[in-house]
């Protein structure tokens, strides 16, 4: 990169943590205010930042890595998160949440199973639940902003020790504008990232406008690239380009494309499942504006979908070759091979804006988990506000840490996505879908569908880590 490109760099994290310091006061005054921006924001600033929130640098690189892999049919992978979620959203889910008053996801638990001891129980076991998944996005983003900045980066060391250094670097300045702004400090710089990302995202798009045409695709692209229709099992060209990249696993892809349509219905249903979404719902000033979260919820993602692409095509038709390689690094050598200075680090910046965004309301989410649902109900019941507040500052760092710990010993990004979405996914989706449509369930048994359900999937996480796997098309269904 050029020195101009380290220049526009260090700006924006200059910016965004500025505004963690001029937010500081304001947000530490209250536990409502450090988590819910004292239910004060706009809506359609709520609605930029749970947007954002999900425009991730990790998640884009993946995106990037299925379709250059996949091509067309890629779009079956995304079933598993849920196409369907602003519908669901709008007409009456965020509605639903904010209507409750509470703080967290698991406070609602109280507000749907009463304040007995199953009501309780039902409150700690999502807590747990969300901790451990929120985690897993911490390791999980790790895994995605290593690999990318070391790319930018020499520091003189093996490729291992060269993303964990920049990983580190670039947590440690977004976990300490989140320690300061809280929920204020996410949102705001979530609106300043989204202007920021739209407008790196068009020039990518534009750029592999620019550079290709329809006789150089032609040429280039693999014969079943274009088709949506998912084949029961790829073989063939279709299966020669998976060797060595991770992804040997999908080769059954008819039976996988079933199971993420299954679960990202099922996802939908259950209301707000990243965790994070709950939060946003709750802060909005009364029902009616969480309505119109939901109805913006995905308006600000499409040009994220334009950029993939980009990448991807101008990938396929620079012949950059991931066989026997990572095709998790398709994205940066694109980048730095089409991207002049000063452009270059704008691009970044904005990628690093997506994983700031990401990370910081994942961190505020999580440690909203541990005070408000653990801490305080449960070890220091008659807590002031300034006392919760510095407990929120110990739990951001503690969250972050474990996440890091997660991230080290992950070998990708699609391990662990695939272990959140796909298991930990189906450890919980039966109960939260339960718990809004099905009035006889109680707190005993949304506590024993969770529990359970997660007692089968940490397993998995630690095989996995080992170095054993199993096939999803086999692991959701028994979850």
């Amino acid at each position: 990169m050029s020195v101009l490109d380290y220049a526009v760099i260090a700006a924006y994290f200059a910016l965004v943590i500025g505004i963690g310091f001029w937010y500081q006061r304001v947000a530490a005054s209250s536990l409502k205010s450090y988590f819910l921006a004292g239910k004060r924001m706009h809506w359609l600033a709520l609605a930029m930042s749970g947007s954002v929130a999900t425009f991730d640098i990790t998640g884009t690189m993946w995106i990037v890595a299925l379709i250059y892999l996949f091509g067309m049919k890629s779009m079956w992978n995304h079933w598993m998160w849920g196409f369907l979620m602003a519908a669901f959203f709008m007409s009456y889910m965020g509605k639903w949440v904010r209507r409750s008053g509470v703080i967290t996801g698991a406070e609602w638990m109280v507000t749907r199973f009463g304040d007995g001891r199953d009501g309780r129980t039902a409150r700690f076991a999502y807590t747990l639940m969300a901790v451990v998944m929120l985690a897993g996005f911490i390791g999980y983003a790790f895994q995605g902003i290593g690999k990318f900045a070391a790319v930018y980066v020499d520091l003189g060391l093996d490729a291992e020790t060269t993303e964990r250094a920049c990983a580190i670097a670039v947590y440690a300045i977004t976990t300490l504008y989140v320690l300061l702004g809280g929920l204020y400090g996410v949102v705001v710089t979530n609106v300043i990232q989204t202007v920021i990302l739209t407008v790196a995202s068009i020039l990518i798009a534009a750029i592999a406008y620019v550079h290709l045409a329809p006789d150089l695709l032609a040429a280039v692209l693999p014969a079943d690239w274009t088709s949506i229709v998912p084949p029961w099992r790829l073989d063939g060209d279709a299966a020669a380009r998976l060797a060595g990249t991770g992804y040997e696993g999908y080769e059954l892809f008819g039976a996988l494309a079933i199971v993420w349509v299954v679960k990202g219905l099922l996802l939908n249903l259950g209301g707000p499942g990243q965790m994070t979404d709950f939060q946003l719902f709750l802060s909005t000033r009364n029902p009616r504006d969480a309505a119109k979260v939901g109805a913006a919820w995905s308006a600000f993602l499409i040009v994220r979908w334009a950029m993939c692409m980009g990448i991807a095509l101008l990938a396929l038709a620079a012949g950059i070759d991931v066989a026997g390689g990572d095709a998790e690094r398709v994205m940066p050598a694109v980048l730095g091979k089409h991207l002049g200075p000063g452009v270059l680090g704008l691009v970044i910046a904005g990628l690093l804006a997506a994983f700031m965004s990401t990370f910081s309301a994942t961190v505020n989410a999580a440690a909203s988990y541990i005070v408000r649902d653990l801490w305080q109900p449960l070890v220091q019941p008659r807590a002031d506000e300034r006392h919760l507040v510095r407990a929120s500052y110990v739990a951001t760092v503690a969250v972050v840490v474990v996440g890091t710990a997660i991230g080290f010993h992950a070998e990708s990004i699609r391990q662990i996505w695939d272990w959140l979405m796909m298991a930990l996914g189906a450890a919980f989706i039966i109960p939260n879908v339960l718990r809004w449509y099905w009035w006889r369930l109680n707190g005993w048994g949304y506590a024993a569908g969770t529990l359970v359900g997660l007692a089968g999937a940490l397993p998995l996480l630690f095989l996995s880590l080992a170095g054993t796997s199993y096939p999803l098309h086999a692991t959701f269904p028994a979850l």
